[in-house]
Formats: C-alpha cells, structure tokens, sequence
C-alpha cells in the first residue's frame, strides 16, 4: 500500500525523531534539482515534484533505518551531500520522493600519516580535509574546482576528478576503502588495503553509482606528500587544437606525470584572459610538483617536447602561475554567478566528453561544427569552445563550454530550446566517434536516455547491479537508468 505524503513524514520522525526530518516548505523546494535547472531555480520555478522530506542523517544508523523504511515502502530516494551536481541527478522526479542528506555526518575520523590514508564521513568537504592535512605535509591530491564546497559522499558517488589528475589520478584511484548502506538498509564496507586479487574490485561497482545502488556512508582515500614550493608553470600558444592534442598525446606517451596538461581553444581561453596574450590563438599549459628533483626533470622532459614542435610560442610563465593561483571556486562565485544570471538572462554550461587520441580532435571539430551549422538557435550562442583537461596514456577529455542568452522563451521553456539539444550534440559527437559520453561529471538523468549506447552489450551488466541491490527500484528514479516508458 502506498504511503500518504504524512504518513511517510509521521514514519520517518518516528524512527529518526523530528529534528532530522525537514519539511520546510522552501527547503523542500530548493531540493527538488540541482545545477542543471540553475535558471529555474534562481527565479524560484520548481516545477518538478516536491520531495515529502529532507532526512538530514547523523550517522550511518540513521541512513540505514531511513533506507530501510523508504525500500519497504516503495518511496523515492535522492542521496545528497554538497549539493554541486550538475548533471540532473539529484532531481526528485518521484512524488513523494525523500533526499537523505548527508551533510551533518562531517567528521574526519582519521588520518594515518603511516600507512599515508585518511578515513571520512560522507559530509566531509574535500577543503575541510585538506586544510587538516597540509600542515601535516600531505594532500589528497583531489581538486576540483568545486573543491571549497563539495563533499566525499558527492565526490565518490559522481566518479569525480581533480584539476592535478593527470599526476594524482581520479578520484576511482584514490579511494582505499568504504562503507555504503544498501536500500534495504544492510550496511558493507570494503576493506582498504594496497592492492588484492580477491575476485573484481568491488569498490567500483560503488564508486560512480550516484546514489543509484546505494548510499555512500563513510570513505577511506590515500594521501600523497605536499610539496608547494616546487612547482613549475609552463605555457604556449599556437594557432589550431590539432597540432596541441598531438603536444599532448606524446607528452603522456613519452611516460611524464604533470599535474596540470591543459589545451584551450581561443574562445574558451578568452574567458580566463588568455585574449590578451594569445588573441584568437589555442593556448597549451601544462604544471608539475612533487620531490625537487622529479618536478624539474618532469618539466625539463616537456620543454623539450613542446620546444620542437615550430607551432607553438612559448608564453610567460607568470602569467601561468597567475592563471593558476584563480582556479577553485566556492559560494562566493556561486552568488556571483546567480546575480549575473538574474541580471543578463546569459546562461553558462559545459559538457564534459573523452576519447582517444586518434579521434579526440574529430569530436572537437565536430561538435563545434554541428552546433554553429545545425543547432536552430546558433545566434543566441555567445560563447562556443572547450578545453581538455585531463591526459592519460591512450586519451584525453574533451570540456566543451558554452554560453547562450535566453531569448523568446519562458524560464521553464529553456533548457529544452537550449542545453538540452546543446548537450545533445556533444554527446552525439562523443558517442559516434567511440568515444565515452561522459568523462568526470556523471550521467545523472539528461544524459540517462545514452547509457546503453555508451555501454554497448556490457549494459547487461550495469542492468544486473541495479536488479540485484536495488529490486525495488527506490534509489534515485532516473539517474543512469533511465526511466522505461509505459
């Protein structure tokens, strides 16, 4: 039988107490989406069904007796923590639905500075951790832009990655152990150990779930040493992304470990001011740290890597090191960014590909091609260009950025004229090239209706985790799995 809205709220203060069950109007209002409805959200539109409750759990107990009432009763549930979702995903697009919010379980519970790894609960922001560990000489090595603010529950359940990932690695690589609550409330924890050859890595089938299979409690990640007075800043221009994909590529293959390998074409690069160095030019930077000695060699290898190819230009160093100093944002430029919005109706939006290198600067071209020649509301577009950011051995991403001004139409009316074709075509581009749809912010649900074609014949097995730990079907209706039609 089927929960009344009250009857859902009255179960849930009976077992968690009415301090923990939120049911203000305006704060159910506001969890209801998350960055991808920024437009709606700033003009307070919510369209979308209000969830019955915000649980704001404490401690794991409490997140498994919330998971284990709502799966008994069929209700809806969106697991939070920072909130900087961009992606759809902490969309309540059930009636009723229940956001399990993560924020108060806050406590970093340990720090090994032996065994080199750091334990957290899901409500830890990544900051937080960081600044406890930086006088300690040690860092996590994870830094996302989003880093002030965002949260290890997030972090780990999205798949995220760091601006330094090319040296540390993502945030998969980084996690040693951790404990989730299942939907029907049983708690497991994967031990954290180097390394084991106990059957597949079951942390992977956690890490990236979004909050699809199961609540991510508590999380174990390795520390790296902290060496800020050894950096080198390098940069160059040049004229095309080709020849700077290539740059890329045999840096990576040549076995370097940067912690930065950045290319941008000259729209995106206007952005951070790179017009005023390099107009209309394609600017490359790549940055190194770590042990002296290692972060000179590192540096020395790509100079003399970069400096043979006759394209390039090399700029001043100083204003790399500028560049980089400006790279993280917090609440502050979440305001900033929600007045601007009000003021000039300019939305701003990424979408974040991979591929290999054999085929990354076709879906460069491609999609930039497809947007100003088929995208019906091209000279709305402001801003049209991209990035990569983060270089691996066989590949690179692909973070296409664009800016539009929202003309003749509705607030609600938006993201269907503009983002949602917009991402569209990205993912269009990424998919058909063989490359992957979606490199570090999750599928959430906008990018749901791809995921079997993204996982080809493997889907069956992303099919069988959901059948499996979710039968039920209660853990965050539509995200990676998208909702069947009737």
């Amino acid at each position: 039988m089927t929960l009344t809205r009250e009857a859902i709220v009255d179960g849930l203060i009976g077992l968690l107490g009415a301090d923990k069950v939120d049911t203000d109007e305006q704060t159910l209002k506001e969890n209801s989406l998350d960055r991808y409805r920024k437009l709606e959200d700033i003009f307070g539109i919510y369209n979308l069904p209000i969830p019955a409750a915000v649980v704001r759990v404490t401690s794991t107990e409490d997140v498994s007796k919330a998971l284990a009432f709502c799966n008994e009763h069929t209700i809806n549930v969106v697991p939070k923590t920072g909130g900087t979702a961009t992606e759809g995903g902490l969309e309540t697009i059930a009636e009723n639905s229940i956001v399990i919010d993560g924020k108060a379980m806050n406590q970093i519970v340990s720090i090994d500075e032996f065994d080199m790894q750091a334990t957290v609960q899901c409500g830890v922001k990544l900051q937080d951790l960081e600044d406890q560990l930086r006088p300690l000489g040690l860092t996590t090595g994870h830094s996302p832009q989003s880093k002030p603010i965002a949260m290890y529950g997030g972090l780990v359940a999205t798949r995220s990655i760091g601006q330094f990932s090319t040296l540390y690695g993502g945030i998969e690589d980084m996690v040693m152990g951790l404990e989730a609550v299942l939907p029907s409330g049983e708690v497991v924890r994967i031990k954290d150990v180097p390394r084991r050859a106990g059957g597949p890595d079951i942390r992977h089938i956690l890490i990236g779930n979004e909050g699809a299979l199961a609540y991510i409690s508590e999380v174990t990640v390795k520390l790296f040493a902290f060496y800020p007075d050894h950096n080198h800043f390098l940069g160059w221009r040049l004229d095309e992304m080709k020849p700077g994909f290539e740059i890329l590529r045999d840096v990576m293959a040549a076995g370097y470990k940067p912690s930065v390998a950045r290319l941008y074409d000259a729209e995106d690069g206007a952005q951070h001011g790179f017009d005023s160095f390099a107009p209309d030019q394609c600017v490359l930077i790549f940055t190194t740290e770590g042990p002296a000695g290692l972060s000179q060699a590192t540096a020395d290898g790509i100079v003399e890597i970069v400096d043979a190819r006759p394209e390039v230009t090399r700029v001043d160093t100083e204003i790399i090191r500028d560049w980089f100093a400006h790279l993280n944002w917090g609440p502050e430029k979440l305001i900033e960014e929600r007045e601007f919005i009000r003021e000039h109706m300019r939305m701003g939006y990424t979408t974040e590909v991979s591929g290999n290198w054999s085929v990354i600067n076709e879906i460069y071209e491609n999609g930039i091609r497809r947007v100003r020649e088929e995208f019906p509301h091209a000279a709305d577009v402001t801003m049209l260009g991209g990035h990569s950011s983060h270089s691996y051995q066989t590949g690179t991403n692909m973070y296409f950025v664009y800016d539009y001004d929202v003309v003749d139409c509705t607030i609600e009316e938006e993201r269907e004229k503009y983002h949602v074709p917009l991402n569209a075509i990205f993912v269009e581009e990424a998919l058909k090239a063989g490359g992957s749809m979606c490199h570090h912010h999750g599928i959430g649900k906008y990018r749901a209706p791809w995921t079997a074609e993204e996982h080809g014949t493997a889907y069956r097995l992303m099919q069988g985790l959901k059948n499996e730990f979710d039968p039920n079907g209660i853990m965050n209706l539509g995200t990676i799995f998208p909702v069947e039609s009737d």
